[in-house]
């Protein structure tokens, strides 16, 4: 098992003191700067004594800083103008603050973020039809009916989350949702958003029938007398359908993000990476945040497109502008999101050896690698951060090559580039993500051998490779940076689900015994710094993710202490509060 001792946590304090500007024209110079320093001065003692003081006392504090074993750890944190000002004795020492929040013998630490996530799907998957959870066809097909006799004003049913497992080769047949609805489209994307099942409708809206023909990006399932089965699988297939169907309001938009970021505020969190947004999208964010819809930091990553990102270069500029010029201290527009592969279980995810079930097939690559390439070095122009998914092992090479030419091109400095996913990794590959400073993003809830992976993954790429996936004691061992996402709502956006599976390789009932690939497993307080430290680094944010003074309070407090806890228990611990630089923004029952 890899402990937390083996990876370090990089950050600076910046206490950024606010700086008061006070000069007219009329006065002159010397009275001018008396008075600019006079009421600096001031504004300093202001923010210094004025402002309030929150005390939060009589529980642990975890500062996810390196603790001397013969030290206690503090009990007390003190907080005003949204940062720590004090740990400890000198927090407890100001108890008679204005604020004093009792811990009741609970756990305070840094608030978790998401290094990877897709918010505005997550809710409107809440949002409904709930087709995530349906634990058979039957289920599912009842719940679309549901749906749809509740929402006769919809002209097409969208949803997504069904499990693909529900069937033997992850293939749904369109004359299942036509037997429910025949008359109005219908288009669900798989728990994975890499398949869509639509019913016949859907397809006759959208123009396609039996001569439709795969692409290097697409394919189309088929009966076995080849006519349109009604499963289509990754980009060109995917988007031949999703093309019809009307834009989403930005109102529908901005009322999904209310109930992601509020679900993510409830589970702890501050900041989460969106990876995955369109042009059109960005409106939504704006409003959103303007109207204080917004309950947690997210940045946004705009989906560079390998058939037309020459043309997105200007609109991508003008789109981090504006998010730049609006201010709002929680939406962000940093990042550009690169697909290099699909996904292993229905064998899109780029390998560098046939699937073990089709010899014929070694994945589907999004990106030719000179694109690739060129696209990264103009983004990199633009001062975005790239952030790449990347699954198989030829798709993991493809993003550390071109990283690596990247680098060579533009030259060495602090960009911070993130693989998402990172599921098979050559052996030959590990060490360079340390090597070109690499971050490598994992979802910790897929790490164990559940039916997706028994029924699904490993037959695709066979017993041995499937020892290669995600090997995240080897890169955390490394000395590779290390954050923690959960893709939601592709997996459960809750890190108290996610964090025991990284510690145990083991499913919720305890399989297999000592864990799947135990030798990958990493100790509570790594995870935890997965969660904190290692996301802060991710989001390019040196003054979060560890508790100290000067340090911005972004907190949560659970109702006991996580290292303490038998791992599988983890789950079950409440989440009693979180703040953002100090604001609550999560109170439970409120």
């Amino acid at each position: 098992m890899i402990s937390r001792s083996s990876i370090g946590v990089v950050g600076r304090p910046d206490l950024r003191k606010p700086v008061l500007m006070c000069c007219s024209p009329s006065l002159p110079k010397a009275r001018a700067g008396s008075l600019a320093s006079h009421y600096l001065t001031n504004a300093i003692r202001f923010w210094r004594f004025r402002m309030p003081l929150t005390v939060f006392r009589n529980g642990t504090v975890w500062t996810g800083l390196p603790q001397l074993d013969s030290a206690a750890e503090p009990n007390a944190l003190a907080v005003r103008n949204g940062r720590v000002v004090a740990v400890g004795a000198e927090a407890e020492a100001l108890a008679a603050a204005e604020e004093v929040v009792d811990l009741g013998g609970g756990l305070l630490m840094p608030a978790f973020g998401d290094g990877h996530c897709h918010p505005a799907q997550g809710g409107f998957e809440r949002l409904g039809p709930r087709v995530r959870g349906c634990a058979d066809l039957a289920e599912l097909i009842a719940e679309v009916g549901r749906y749809v006799d509740e929402h006769p004003e919809a002209d097409w049913i969208i949803g997504a989350g069904y499990d693909a497992t529900l069937t033997s080769d992850g293939l749904f047949d369109a004359r299942w949702l036509d037997a429910v609805v025949p008359d109005r489209p219908v288009a669900l994307r798989a728990w994975d958003y890499h398949t869509l099942w639509c019913n016949t409708e859907a397809m006759r809206r959208a123009g396609i029938d039996d001569s439709v023909v795969d692409t290097e990006r697409g394919r189309f399932a088929r009966r076995p007398d080849d006519s349109l089965m009604g499963t289509m699988i990754e980009w060109d297939a995917v988007d031949a359908v999703l093309g019809a169907v009307p834009a989403r309001t930005t109102q529908e938009r901005i009322r999904a993000l209310a109930v992601a970021t509020e679900a993510y505020a409830a589970a702890g969190a501050a900041w989460i990476q969106d990876a995955w947004v369109e042009a059109d999208e960005v409106d939504a964010y704006l409003e959103a945040a303007r109207r204080g819809e917004l309950k947690t930091r997210v940045n946004l990553a705009l989906r560079a497109d390998p058939s037309r990102w020459r043309a997105q270069l200007a609109q991508f500029s003008a789109d981090q502008k504006r998010v730049q010029a609006a201010g709002f201290e929680r939406l962000t527009l940093r990042t550009v999101k690169f697909f290099i592969d699909g996904i292993i279980e229905n064998r899109t995810a780029a390998l560098l050896e046939p699937y073990a079930d089709d010899p014929c097939c070694s994945g589907m690559p999004v990106w030719p690698a000179d694109e690739l390439r060129a696209a990264l070095v103009e983004m990199d122009a633009l001062g975005l951060q790239p952030h790449l998914h990347a699954i198989g092992d030829a798709g993991v090479r493809t993003a550390l090559d071109a990283l690596a030419h990247l680098r060579e091109a533009c030259g060495a400095r602090d960009r911070r580039p993130v693989i998402a996913h990172v599921q098979m990794v050559d052996p030959k590959d590990l060490d360079r993500f340390s090597q070109l400073g690499v971050i490598a993003n994992i979802e910790p809830l897929w790490l164990q051998s559940d039916p997706v992976m028994t029924q699904l993954t490993v037959p695709r790429i066979g017993d041995t490779r499937a020892r290669l996936q995600y090997p995240l004691g080897s890169l955390v061992g490394s000395g590779a940076r290390v954050s923690f996402g959960s893709d939601w709502p592709v997996s459960d956006h809750r890190p108290l689900t996610g964090l025991p599976v990284a510690v145990t390789r083991q499913t919720s009932q305890r399989e297999p015994h000592g864990g799947w690939l135990p030798e990958q497993r990493i100790d509570v307080e790594t995870a935890m710094s997965c969660y904190t430290a290692g996301v802060a680094y991710q989001a390019l944010a040196d003054d979060r993710g560890v508790l100290a003074p000067g340090r911005v309070a972004d907190l949560v407090w659970l109702d006991r202490d996580l290292r303490s806890c038998d791992p599988h228990d983890i789950p079950d611990v409440a989440v009693l509060g979180t703040w953002l630089a100090g604001e609550r923004t999560y109170t439970p029952g409120a």
